[in-house]
């Protein structure tokens, strides 16, 4: 993301918030790994949204209309024998040149600027409860103001959630926020068909999962979105699987879950494949149904469609195809209206996708579902798990777990598949797995 588009993101909060008001965000906090090892830093999708600023210990403060400058950036200052170790900080300098902050400030000085920064504002736009520690910093700079009432300063009054409006903004992707998605979704893509061609009896999951990271690194995606699930056999039946320690075994499916974050932005794709190369007819049986139950799901990804449409889609496929099979008895209105296909699949067909990979913004407005509006990203992943414990259903199709996965970007023509690069048609990836 250039600058530009920075500033263009404070700019529209401000006019959002209006005059007589401030805005305090946080950066993330450092967390630690085990003793005296940290885990990598990543920052606060929020934060960095509007900031481009990577460094812990900051605090940004949006005044729309001060005097001196509207966007204020606290952060740590330069300090030689501390960067020696962990490199390089931007200090005041870096913050207002690099990073275009109108004004900067030393973090330890907050409590004696920040304070004054909220003098005579009627709104405070803050999200309480997602920072415990800095919610009672600002009560108390609050109450410090209070005292001063007889002084004739005003307090603010109204407390509002940053998120409203700063949630909202992100469900709606820019042509550099999408470009950014696009690049995630080659990457990931890369990554996927590795891992097929990689992929033969007697590997372990973790073995299949260097694959893709090895890929993602190479290809200039530092990280994964999220951790890797490499699920092989009844491991592609639990749906957050994560430990990828297990044997793949000859005869079984491996269920890929995997996505990487470039430059702040996450793909998120799921693929299932034989570990063998080649599926068995009661794994292309269902495969086939979940496959068709996605395709219908993308044609509900348009504008004017609400969220629910897409779900909906999937949702009738699978319980016709679960009722074509023999696994689910009776009428299709019954099944759907009694949602008998829920012990087989448990969770919804997709969730809003970007900066983060379960996305931020509203599914409802009002209690009505949300349309669909050009630019908006979801994912689209229908699936079936059949385990072992499902003893009503025939041993053929057990420890079959199932789940096709694509990122979606709505246009204003309908949709684009961002993830198409990543063969899911089963002969496809047949023929790409015996090459």
């Amino acid at each position: 993301m250039n600058a530009q588009e920075f500033t263009k993101r404070r700019k529209h909060l401000m006019e959002l918030m209006g005059p007589d008001s401030v805005a305090i965000l946080p950066a993330a906090p450092q967390r630690m790994r085990n003793r005296d090892t940290e885990f990598h830093y990543r920052q606060d999708s929020d934060f960095y949204y509007l900031t481009g600023f990577p460094e812990p210990e900051a605090v940004v403060v949006l005044v729309p209309g001060r005097e001196h400058g509207e966007y204020i950036l606290f952060c740590r200052e330069n300090d030689l024998d501390m960067e020696v170790w962990n490199g390089p900080r931007a200090g005041q300098e870096g913050a207002v040149e690099r990073y275009k902050a109108d004004d900067s400030f030393p973090i330890d000085d907050i409590d004696d600027i920040l304070p004054g920064l909220l003098e005579n504002k009627e709104r405070v736009f803050y999200t309480m409860g997602a920072s415990p520690d800095f919610d009672q910093r600002l009560i108390g700079w609050v109450n410090r103001l209070r005292k001063q009432s007889r002084a004739g300063i005003h307090t603010p009054g109204e407390f509002v959630s940053l998120e409203h409006h700063l949630h909202d903004m992100r469900l709606y992707k820019s042509s550099q926020e999408i470009k950014a998605m696009r690049r995630a979704a080659q990457i990931s893509a890369r990554a996927h068909i590795r891992a097929m061609q990689s992929c033969k009896p007697g590997l372990y999951e973790y073995q299949i999962e260097a694959e893709l990271l090895h890929t993602f690194m190479q290809q200039g995606a530092r990280f994964p979105a999220y951790p890797s699930i490499v699920g092989g056999g009844a491991n592609g039946c639990i749906l957050h699987y994560i430990e990828n320690y297990s044997t793949l075994n000859d005869g079984d499916l491996l269920l890929i879950d995997a996505g990487a974050e470039y430059d702040y932005y996450a793909a998120d794709i799921s693929r299932t494949f034989p570990v063998n190369g080649k599926y068995s007819k009661a794994q292309r049986t269902l495969y086939d149904i979940v496959l068709e139950a996605q395709y219908a799901a993308i044609e509900q990804v348009k504008p004017g469609n609400h969220w629910n449409d897409p779900h909906e889609a999937a949702v009738k496929v699978l319980t016709q195809g679960l009722k074509d099979v023999g696994i689910l008895k009776g009428g299709l209105k019954k099944l759907l209206e009694d949602q008998a296909y829920k012990p087989y699949y448990m969770h919804r067909t997709g969730h809003w996708l970007g900066m983060d990979v379960h996305d931020v913004g509203d599914y409802k407005v009002d209690t009505e579902w949300r349309v669909l509006e050009p630019g908006m990203t979801l994912t689209i992943e229908p699936g079936l798990y059949i385990s072992a414990r499902h003893s009503e259903v025939a041993k053929k199709w057990h420890n079959i777990g199932i789940r096709i996965e694509d990122d979606v970007l709505v246009t204003k023509e309908g949709c684009e598949v961002l993830t198409r690069d990543v063969p899911k048609d089963p002969d496809e990836i047949e023929a790409l797995m015996t090459e």
